[in-house]
Formats: C-alpha cells, structure tokens, sequence
C-alpha cells in the first residue's frame, strides 16, 4: 500500500511535527497517526483545519475525497 499524501508529508518535517500538530488540533497522538495512515477519516472541520495547519500541502480533499470531490 502506498502512503498517504498526509504521511508524506510529515517525512519532510522535523522531529516532533506530529505532536505539535495534534496538539494545535485538539487530539492524541494516536488519532492523528490514525488519520495519517487512512484508518480514520477526520471530520469535515478537522480536515479543513489540516489543510491549514498544512499550508494545503494536504488538502481537506486528499483526507476526504467523499466531501470534497
């Protein structure tokens, strides 16, 4: 399986950018992990907030194509 456009983007980060993201979002670790490798879908709203956390590197359609397509 190919790896999401969320986990390639966090291999370009420094060490500790997943934490910090999860906490400007409110979540655990582990849920965000969880999104990052597509076993969750975030909301609408938590997608729209990674997609500017992200500077649209990830956009709310990579993480829901169903919504936003």
């Amino acid at each position: 399986m190919e790896p999401t456009k969320f986990a390639q983007y966090f291999l370009s980060q420094p060490h500790g950018s997943k934490a910090k993201m999860a906490a400007s979002l409110g979540v655990t670790r582990t849920w965000l992990s969880q999104v990052i490798y597509a076993r969750k879908k975030p909301s609408a709203e938590m997608a729209v907030a990674i997609e500017r956390l992200t500077s649209s590197a990830v956009t709310r359609a990579d993480l829901r194509p169903d919504l936003y397509l």
